[in-house]
């Protein structure tokens, strides 16, 4: 038997020579850190060092490992944090870690081959970017890693003191943090799905005798539902659990599946003509999946478009005649177009994966959710269990971005494999599923009209949009634009178009970036005909306060100054600047509880939220902290457990805002326990009063419910809804009512200026610089904050330019399901970014915080192709916008 050392240790290689190096790192040897993403050496989420060179050993053969020396992460920071770990996490280089490893061991090799040439000189960006080329962050943490990485070669992290604000980072930086994908309990079997590979099919035979045969299999199960039909390729049709994966899929390729081929539609515009076959016959709607982040309202049918969805238009028969009677009078100010946005996919770099066990009639679940209460209730509630039956553990989630947040296909198949091996079960997505079955930001077809009276006021907007939903509903696109640019009237109309391909999911403020790239350019249109400064068009349209306070910021900013008074520009290089804004709901979840205790004289908080990246833990830390005059790291938080008190979902931007109220209020409590507890007061003058009382307090426990705001006194602040009237009110009754959301005064708002560079010749568009402007309260996690800002605009830069999900229009199959085909941004993609915090406009909430993560990246696609118009003078109005559709615009004819 052949061996490695492994972080200074002998390790056996095993005689099997498909096994790859990754499979024995974190199988065999149970060294978590290294992480398996891609499969296919794209992401560098599983990088070592061999004989101290950076590999992937995703491709590399474990026997290729013989005789060599592997480190992983778990072996750069063993005796003593690296520099290069210490920086990431001084420098907040990271949000939910599942990369961070990966990162890590690649920046140590650099930085120790750097320091050994260079001595303490700071690499460039360019240099860093080049060196770690091969990872990708989904979270978009890159700017925060080029600041790492240049601190660690220049040896400012070469002592021992320095702080982190972040609470969990050393559990990240050094491997330890523990996922979903890395639990691993005795007798645990490996489950694998059966998936169609046909678009629209009734499963007419299911015989699961075969793979039941096969040595190894513990459970074979079906999926199907009573009508036995599959509405896309990838639908479940059965699982199995095995002894290994390997087995597991032997087993799937030996069920044998008979299936009678059903008419399918694939895609936006199949599935809108008057004879495409019907996805949902009017009996099985309610199957459709949803697409949005709330309950959904009534809308029609008609084949597979649903709709029309208009409740949020205002005089819209008003608004169609003054818009027809501006069209007839070629009016130069009405500004009309059709604009197209491809689909993006969530991506996240933790794929869909759950572990269920059975211990008697008890189910636990580690899951990687969104929503570990919310879960918890959906497993209780489809299995008829009680709550106190039902746990779900998330320690540490690699991502979610919206497509994490309800009961998915992974989570329920496992549990009825565990009931049926009577064995614990875990479901992992491969990258395939993960960048195909698991949801999307749906593709969309907006026509929008925009009308300026005659003094210069908005007089009259029209926004239909078409969502490429696949087998979903519930789209919100064109409804969100009532609640900004007010106009005397507004036709507002949204339309589901189904099709036999796999169901969208809420993404990152759902409808909030492909609407906003309709309509910020269609104002910035406005402007350059009325011949009035596009931010000054914004302000004058625009009422809000918080975004009146960003359009004072962003105009006094050098690069928008400079760019009203740059020359016309010629040669292949060009460069443009664009403004676009953009806004998001303020959501808070009812019923959240937080219970703070004191626990041998240290403080414990406890809430059954989960931290996906977006620094829960750590707000609640930095909130108990500063009232007690602590450090964060002295708190002790837990959370990703349901069996704690309940706690907010993470999507929606609602964890901040949901979870620092009641945090506030427990304080309160607890300070009036302790003090009544104490049996002598501080001593007089001290600069640490509560340390003393806490250290001689006995166990105490309290615990606050979410309040409800207060009147908001500030001038123009008030519940977006209202600008909805009647419609609003109902809507916001509905999300309450079956969502648990509730939506609060005062509007979260993001106003970004992007510099661009264009190759007129190849078309590819280089992003120079961001400035992001944020209203979202006070900031409760200063660092986390602006990690989040930017890696916002890092997704919404992928969004504008890159991202693209192709689909076969005949089969409906997903080509772009590796991420070798599926480009997301890296870190060379990363533009300078400028993140401005206007923290005024919540006063009413309790500790002034509301979320960040939609609105920072609402703005961004529409400011990058403002920008380029402003560079070129040509208007792009499809995303992403592929280098072919710049110079065929260029050109002006359209491309494919």
């Amino acid at each position: 038997m052949s061996t490695m050392t492994i972080n200074g240790r002998l390790a056996p290689l095993p005689d099997d020579p498909d096994a790859l190096l990754v499979d024995v790192i974190r199988g065999d040897l149970d060294l978590t850190g290294t992480k398996l993403v891609c499969g296919a050496g794209v992401c560098g989420a599983c990088t070592v060092l061999v004989d101290g060179a950076p590999v992937v050993s995703c491709l590399m053969p474990a026997r290729a490992a013989a005789n060599k020396s592997v480190t992983t992460v778990e072996g750069i920071g063993g005796a003593m944090l690296h520099p290069v770990q210490k920086a990431f996490m001084a420098h907040d280089a990271l949000q939910c870690g599942f990369c961070t490893p990966g990162f890590v061991v690649e920046a140590a090799a650099f930085c120790d081959s750097w320091r050994a040439a260079r001595g303490n000189a700071t690499p460039s960006r360019e240099e860093i970017g080049a060196a770690l080329s091969g990872h990708l962050c989904r979270c978009g943490a890159y700017d925060g890693i080029f600041n790492a990485v240049a601190a660690a070669c220049a040896g400012q992290f070469d002592g021992g003191d320095f702080a982190s604000p972040r609470v969990e980072a050393r559990a990240k930086v050094t491997g330890a943090a523990k996922y979903t994908v890395d639990i691993h309990h005795d007798g645990q079997q490996e489950g694998v799905i059966l998936r169609s590979q046909l678009a629209h099919a009734r499963i007419t035979e299911l015989d699961l005798a075969p793979a039941r045969a096969i040595a190894g299999v513990s459970a074979a199960i079906s999926l199907l539902g009573d009508d036995r039909l599959v509405r896309f390729v990838g639908d479940p049709i059965a699982a199995v659990a095995a002894k290994d994966r390997k087995t597991a899929m032997a087993a799937i390729a030996a069920i044998r599946v008979t299936s009678e081929a059903l008419p399918s539609v694939i895609g936006l515009d199949a599935a809108r003509k008057s004879d495409a076959p019907v996805v949902f016959e009017k009996s099985d709607r309610k199957k459709a999946g949803n697409v949005s982040e709330g309950a959904g309202g009534p809308a029609p049918w008609n084949g597979n478009v649903r709709g029309p969805s208009a409740a949020f238009s205002s005089r819209a028969k008003k608004a169609r005649g003054w818009i027809a009677a501006a069209r007839n009078q070629q009016n130069p100010w009405l500004v009309e177009g059709v604009f197209r946005t491809g689909t993006q996919s969530h991506t996240s770099l933790e794929p869909h994966a759950t572990v269920a066990r059975f211990d008697g009639d008890s189910l636990t679940v580690h899951a990687s959710t969104q929503s570990v209460f919310h879960v918890m209730e959906l497993i209780a509630k489809r299995y008829k269990l009680g709550h106190d039956k039902v746990r779900v553990i998330a320690d540490h989630v690699g991502g979610g971005f919206g497509s994490k947040g309800t009961l998915g296909m992974e989570t329920i198949a496992a549990i009825e494999l565990a009931r049926a091996a009577k064995a614990p079960v875990r479901i992992a997505y491969d990258r395939h599923e993960e960048l195909s079955v698991t949801g999307y930001r749906p593709a969309a077809e907006l026509k929008i009209a925009l009308l300026p009276s005659a003094q210069g006021d908005l007089k009259a907007l029209s926004l239909t949009a078409y969502a490429d939903t696949g087998a979903a509903t519930n789209s919100t696109l064109a409804a969100l634009a009532r609640l900004i640019y007010p106009a005397e009237a507004k036709e507002l109309t949204d339309y589901d178009v189904i099709s036999n391909l796999p169901p969208g999911a809420p993404f990152r403020g759902p409808g909030g970036p492909p609407m906003a790239f309709a309509l910020e350019q269609a104002i910035d249109e406005a402007a350059l005909r009325m011949k009035v400064d596009p931010i000054t068009l914004r302000k004058r349209w625009d009422p809000n306060p918080n975004r009146q306070r960003l359009y004072d910021w962003a105009e006094g900013l050098d690069v928008w100054r400079n760019m009203k008074t740059q020359a016309p520009q010629a040669g292949r290089y060009r460069r443009g600047v664009g403004v676009a804004t953009g806004y998001w709901l303020y959501i808070w979840q009812p019923g959240v509880r937080i219970e703070l205790a004191v626990e041998s004289g240290r403080l414990v908080a406890k809430t059954a939220t989960q931290d996906i990246g977006q620094g829960s833990r750590t707000v609640i830390a930095n909130t108990v902290a500063y009232e007690f005059g602590l450090e964060p790291h002295e708190i002790e938080v837990r959370i990703g457990d349901s069996n704690l008190p309940e706690g907010p979902g993470a999507g929606g931007s609602r964890s901040t805002a949901s979870v620092v109220p009641p945090t506030l209020l427990a304080v309160r409590k607890l300070k009036d326990a302790i003090e009544q507890h104490a049996k002598r007061k501080p001593v007089p003058g001290s600069n640490a009063p509560w340390r003393e009382l806490l250290a001689a307090a006995p166990d105490l426990s309290v615990a606050s419910v979410r309040p409800e705001d207060s009147r908001p006194t500030s001038p123009g602040v008030r519940s977006p809804l209202k600008e909805a009237g009647f419609m609003g009110m109902i809507f916001g009754w509905m999300m309450r009512r079956f969502s648990n959301l509730a939506i609060g005064a005062g509007v979260p708002s993001s106003v970004q200026v992007i510099e661009v560079e264009v190759d007129t010749w190849l078309g590819h568009v280089r992003v120079l610089n961001v400035h992001t402007g944020i209203a979202v309260g006070k900031i409760a996690a200063p660092a986390l904050a602006r990690s989040q800002a930017a890696g916002s605009v890092i997704q919404g830069l992928g969004y504008a330019l890159y991202e693209a999900r192709e689909t076969d229009p005949r089969s409906g199959d997903i080509l772009s399901a590796g991420m070798e085909d599926y480009r997301i941004p890296g870190i060379a993609d990363t533009p300078e970014i400028d993140v401005h915090f206007d923290e005024g406009g919540f006063d009413h909430v309790l500790g002034g915080s509301v979320g960040i993560g939609e609105v920072a990246t609402v703005p961004t696609s529409p400011a990058i192709a403002n920008a380029i118009h402003n560079a070129i003078g040509v208007r792009l109005t499809e995303i992403p916008i592929r280098p072919d559709r710049l110079i065929a615009a260029l050109k002006g004819r359209a491309a494919a």
